[in-house]
Order: structure tokens, then sequence, then C-alpha cells
């Protein structure tokens, strides 16, 4: 089986945070959002190969951070695009990727900005089981929330409907943008695209794809986060964290009050200040400030202010 992690996007609602890094290298816990999914792919032997299909602003990034780090399996595979209005849209990006890396096998993608619970290992083992295109489905809990996503709508774990981001959800039970696809299917991403369908997002080709073969859903009840906003993230690594901070062993914090779900990096300085909800990159400096769901990027100063909800950019000083 073959792996591909989407990582093309440009992540301009998380800007500044996101406008030099791929948001996939976001820290959360130990790592970064794509370490937990490369985690899973290099533990599971059947898995023999990891595309991971980025864009060419970002590919020398991703190149350089899967070379220094422990994963064996992945490389990159570089969409010809630099910006966002020049994208392929999802569809389009597997269709050229199948056929730029010649794949011919069955095929494992997920998004690379999931933060998923589950083990990718029982993802792949109910879409052997049942030998037909398949899809991760998850209840958000809100129908507002699914207007974003592909509702499914399921008879036992078959898919007998799947709507892309309708207006009136009559459900919350959404794809979640990871997908197992067998080897025999995957002429039906040319064939879907040379017929003028949407190229953008993967739940028009599931739609598409629903219409004329069986689909199954993997479902699951444990926690899935879709990383694309800042609300989104400062969300996932507080349930990372389950409830506690985190202060790296080389931050430096004095006279300063955590409050729950703080995330410190390495080299940090914080002095005189409370902080809640929020991530502070490494080597950034907090002084004389209140900090609330906030994210501080690297090597940023924060002197006498009060900030809630806010997005600081790398190498910002901001003073009272």
């Amino acid at each position: 089986m073959k792996a591909v992690v989407l990582a093309g996007g440009y992540a301009t609602r998380m800007w500044p945070i996101t406008r030099n890094r791929p948001k996939m290298f976001l820290p959360v816990g130990e790592g970064t959002v794509i370490d937990e999914i490369f985690e899973d792919l290099e533990a599971d032997d059947r898995v023999d190969e990891v595309f991971v299909s980025t864009n060419e602003r970002f590919g020398e990034e991703f190149e350089s951070y899967i070379a220094e780090s422990r994963f064996e399996k992945p490389t990159v595979s570089v969409e010809d695009t630099s910006a966002e209005s020049e994208k392929f849209g999802v569809v389009g990006a597997l269709a050229q990727l199948i056929d730029r890396e010649g794949v011919d096998d069955d095929l494992l993608v997920v998004a690379g900005d999931n933060l998923i619970s589950y083990d990718l290992a029982d993802f792949i083992d109910f879409f052997e089981q049942k030998g037909t295109p398949t899809l991760a489905a998850y209840d958000v809990g809100s129908r507002e929330r699914a207007k974003s996503y592909g509702l499914v709508q399921l008879e036992g774990d078959r898919v007998v409907d799947f709507q892309e981001k309708p207006e009136e959800p009559k459900s919350t039970l959404v794809s979640i943008a990871c997908y197992a696809f067998p080897r025999e299917t995957l002429p039906d991403f040319e064939e879907y695209l040379s017929s003028g369908n949407n190229p953008d997002e993967p739940g028009w080709f599931i739609q598409w794809l629903q219409s004329r073969q069986p689909v199954h859903a993997f479902t699951f009840d444990e926690a899935w986060f879709d990383i694309g906003t800042p609300e989104s993230y400062l969300d996932a690594v507080s349930w990372n964290l389950g409830g506690e901070s985190f202060i790296h062993p080389d931050a430096t914090v004095e006279d300063t009050e955590i409050r729950d779900d703080v995330y410190v990096l390495g080299g940090a300085e914080i002095t005189d200040s409370t902080l809640e909800e929020s991530v502070v990159f490494k080597n950034a400096t907090i002084h004389d400030a209140d900090v609330r769901r906030s994210i501080i990027d690297e090597e940023t100063v924060v002197n006498g202010l009060d900030l809630s909800g806010a997005l600081i950019g790398a190498h910002s000083k901001l003073r009272n």
C-alpha cells in the first residue's frame, strides 16, 4: 500500500503564523501536527511508501524536515504551484501525483493537517476488510459545523449518500479527509476529472464515486481536529495537553501565572505575566503581559500588553 499525506495548502486563515511555514509543522505535544501521521504510517508494515504532496513554495522545507527526522518512509512529491491561486485542487493534485509517481497499488490518503485520535492501522484494517473505497467519518455534533464538510449518510457502515458542504445538513456526521482507495479504482480519478467535475474538494469525488460503486465509512468516537484556523489549532493543543500546561525545560518562566492549556516551547522567556490557553513558540519573550487564547510566534517580543485572540508573527516587537 502507498500513502499520500496532503500538505499542499497555504493556510491563509492562520497568517502570519503560517505565512512562512506549513501549518503541518505547528507544534503539538512532543512533535508537530504531521508527526502524528508519520508515526502511524512508519509503524505499519503494510505501508511501504509515503508521498508528501506539497507545493513548490514549501517543497524544500519538507525535504529538509524529513531529512532531519527519524522517519524513513516519507518522500516529497511537489505540485507545480507556488501560490494559493495556482492550486489544482485536492482531487487534481492527487490525480497528478498518481501519474507522476506511477502509483499502482492500494492508496491511503490523509490530510496532513488532521489531528486524529485513532490509529491509522485501525482504518487500514477496516478498509482491507471491506475492499471498497473507504472514508473516515466523525460526528462533529453541530449542524453549523457540518456545513463546512462533506456530510455522510450511512446504512450500517455503507455510505448511501454524500453531500459536500450542504447548506442545510440533515445530520452531523462528516468526512474528515482520510480515505483509502483500492488499486483498481485509481483510474477513476482521471475519469472524474476528464468529465469536467470539480477538482477542488475530495468530497465531490467521493459523492461521484458513491453513486457508481459501494463506499464504506469507518466511524470513530474519539477526538478529531481539522487544523485550519487558529481556534482549531488551540483546541487541538488543549486536547493534547489534557487540561494542563506544558513548559519546555529550556524555557524560563518567572513570577508568572500559568493557567490551563498553555504550551511554551524551548528558549522562551516569560516574566511577570499571566497566560491562559495560548502557545508560545521558541525564543519568544513576554514581559508584564496578559495573554489569553493567543499564538505568539518565535523570536517575538511582547511587553506590557493585554492580548486576547491574538496572532503575533515571528520576529515582531510589541510594546506598550
